[in-house]
């Protein structure tokens, strides 16, 4: 029996409510440098505004802009819990970033333009900004705006940037690899704040599940959590990609 196009059999007017229905049809995982390529990859695919990356938390499917709430408030509460971490931040840099020096231009987690995503620096310059207005936390204070010259702790190089607020240090910290200077603030070191938020597969192993809290991090969560939502008309006219829809994303 061919089940291929049976939604071709029916009467357009019956079958027309499917553009209104989303559904979720992989967990396409982390996609690094690959992000332009996926997504060029799926707008091919199912067609520019057919599908999205979101994520599930604590059983529902919601856009990228809840599921980075949990995200930001795991470096809330880690950090609130590491003094001695503030103490070092606030004197000793200026401004923290994750794959580029430049990340430090980017207050927004919605990144359309960036060729890859970066997170951990913007939640990290947002809960020192609160510390800096937070009367429980006197080592940390507000810090002028002004652009002034940082020294990043990697590779020596000199940086006219934007100082963050709070920092009143010198240098430019990375965020990333566990040999750079910011590995502590990696999200994959960052523990999950809130056990229902934690996810596992027990054949899948990627990056984050080798370093820090390994499937108990933040970087954890945020990655298995993610799913691939297309609508659904879309999907069938997908043909032979219907059975493996995240594969070579």
């Amino acid at each position: 029996m061919d089940r291929s196009n049976w939604w071709n059999k029916l009467d357009p007017a019956l079958a027309a409510p499917l553009a209104d229905v989303w559904i979720p049809i992989g967990l396409p995982g982390f996609s690094g440098e690959s992000k332009s390529k996926r997504t060029e990859t799926l707008n091919g695919r199912y067609g520019e505004g057919c599908w999205d990356m979101q994520h599930i938390v604590r059983g529902k499917i919601v856009p990228k802009s809840i599921a980075i709430i949990e995200y930001e408030e795991a470096y809330r509460q880690f950090l609130r819990s590491q003094p001695a971490l503030v103490q070092f931040l606030v004197t000793v840099c200026g401004n923290v970033y994750d794959n580029a020096p430049e990340n430090v231009f980017d207050d927004s987690y919605d990144q359309p333009h960036t060729a890859m995503n970066h997170y951990q620096d913007i939640s990290v310059r947002q809960v020192i900004s609160e510390l800096a207005a937070d009367d429980d936390w006197p080592t940390v204070t507000p810090t002028p705006e002004e652009t002034v010259w940082l020294t990043d702790l990697s590779d020596g190089e000199k940086h006219h940037f934007p100082r963050a607020n709070g920092f009143r240090g010198e240098h430019l910290l990375q965020i990333r690899e566990p040999d750079s200077p910011g590995f502590p603030l990696n999200p994959a070191v960052v523990p999950c704040h809130d056990p229902d938020l934690i996810n596992s597969l027990p054949n899948k192993s990627e990056w984050y599940h080798a370093e820090g809290c390994a499937h108990l991090s933040i970087e954890a969560f945020w990655q298995m959590s993610k799913v691939l939502v297309v609508r659904y008309d879309r999907f069938l006219e997908s043909g032979a990609h219907r059975m493996n829809p995240t594969r070579r994303l």
